[in-house]
């Protein structure tokens, strides 16, 4: 691989920009690294300038196939198969990626301009331009889940509990300060402090999303050969990925991507405690039977209250049907006695044949989700809140009443 060199300030970009820009010669092609707000009027214009100035061969955005999808083809939530995410297991992360959506449209909102507004307008320049448009950024999916598999469960709750705090403040934010983000000095310290409390979170979230965009930017030139190259990201990646681009790569780039992509192995000693619940539970059971036919019942019976009775709670908290919420009660003593079908699964499948999602909640669904009542106003965002809360129920339900069935043996 050749040699990256790092051009004059006077190459780095075809046109004078506002934002931060950086220019990397890697063989015998350019590559201009612009680096936006991600909310942004200022920064959608600049974009536009610079694609369509005609200095250019070829766009990447900070973009991957499925952020590209839900950008260009915005009905396209009409198409999910709502039983097929919930039968696969994603509810939660859908769940997880609407409320990182919702507080992104908050923003937009506040500011007037919509969410991604610079990487539509980096497509649709090249597509005006008729510009090869390469989407380098890694699934959000899978950054999502590489981010909540690789850090402590506490940390992990620390997380989602930000997540949530951040979707629910109204706070005001003002343009000035989305601008400040094209500062690449002031988001370079301020990314160093994130790292330093949170090491694990800036690896997923940042480092290696470069590392991944690079080697697809690498990957792609390799293949197509193009002159000079824009490529569109948020300013938080312009350091990292400049220098990584003005190295040497140190993989191949098919390799490193494949690595980056790879789903980490979960331990095999978190994959047993759910066993070992269930085993912990049948075992009080049988013992409970042994001393006395009432002993082991009032533990049967107080494992399905407990259990499904929490159950029950949180698909009421999500505005269940009445059917729903019974069925969460039955679902979840026998449910979490297997750990390969939740609960959650069972019980937002009911919801879903109950109340069916009608087109207009698919259609309304982005929007919806930006306001608190609107959760649980649009039926399939209804949906996802009953999977999580009554799969939380559930979970806490499962180990209180397995603490006290202990507490009775031992008693």
């Amino acid at each position: 691989m050749d040699q990256a060199t790092q051009s004059s300030p006077q190459e780095a970009a075809a046109i004078p920009t506002e934002g931060p820009t950086r220019t990397i010669q890697l063989g015998e092609a350019r590559i201009t690294l612009l680096g936006t707000a991600h909310v942004s009027k200022a920064s959608a214009q600049e974009v536009t300038d610079q694609v369509q100035s005609g200095h250019y061969d070829a766009v990447a955005v900070e973009l991957c196939p499925s952020r590209y999808r839900t950008l260009t083809q915005p009905d396209a939530w009409g198409e999910m198969d709502l039983f097929r995410v919930i039968r696969e297991g994603r509810a939660g992360m859908l769940a997880s990626h609407l409320a990182l959506t919702a507080y992104q449209q908050r923003l937009a909102d506040q500011l007037g301009v919509s969410p991604g507004a610079e990487m539509r307008s980096a497509i649709k320049a090249a597509e005006g331009a008729d510009l090869p448009l390469w989407c380098v950024d890694r699934e959000v999916g899978i950054t999502l889940k590489r981010l909540l598999w690789g850090v402590p469960w506490i940390q992990r709750m620390t997380l989602i509990g930000g997540l949530m705090t951040s979707f629910l403040s109204r706070d005001k934010v003002t343009e000035e300060e989305i601008e400040r983000l094209k500062e690449g000095d002031w988001l370079e310290s301020t990314f160093g402090e994130f790292a330093e409390h949170s090491p694990v979170l800036y690896d997923h979230l940042v480092r290696e999303r470069d590392r991944y965009m690079v080697a697809r930017l690498r990957q792609e030139i390799g293949e197509a050969g193009p002159r000079h190259v824009l490529v569109v990201i948020g300013a938080g990646h312009l350091n990292g990925m400049a220098q990584r681009l003005e190295g040497p790569a140190e993989h191949d780039p098919a390799a490193e991507i494949a690595e980056l992509d790879r789903l980490p192995p979960r331990k095999r000693w978190l994959r047993a405690i759910p066993w070992a619940v269930v085993a912990a539970v049948v075992a009080g059971f049988i013992i409970g039977f042994q001393r006395s036919p009432e002993l082991g019942l009032r533990l049967v019976s107080e494992w399905v209250v407990i259990n499904g009775g929490l159950s029950a709670l949180g698909a009421a908290l999500g505005g269940a049907h009445i059917l729903t919420i019974l069925g969460a009660f039955l679902a979840a003593p026998i449910t979490s006695l297997n750990p390969t079908v939740g609960a959650g699964m069972v019980v937002a499948a009911i919801e879903t044949g109950l109340r069916r999602p009608r087109v207009a909640d698919f259609t309304s669904l982005r929007t919806e989700v930006t306001r608190l009542r609107g959760w649980w106003h649009n039926r399939v965002a209804r949906i996802l809140l009953v999977f999580v809360l009554s799969t939380l129920g559930s979970a806490a339900g499962t180990y209180l009443a397995g603490f006290r069935i202990l507490g009775q043996l031992v008693g």
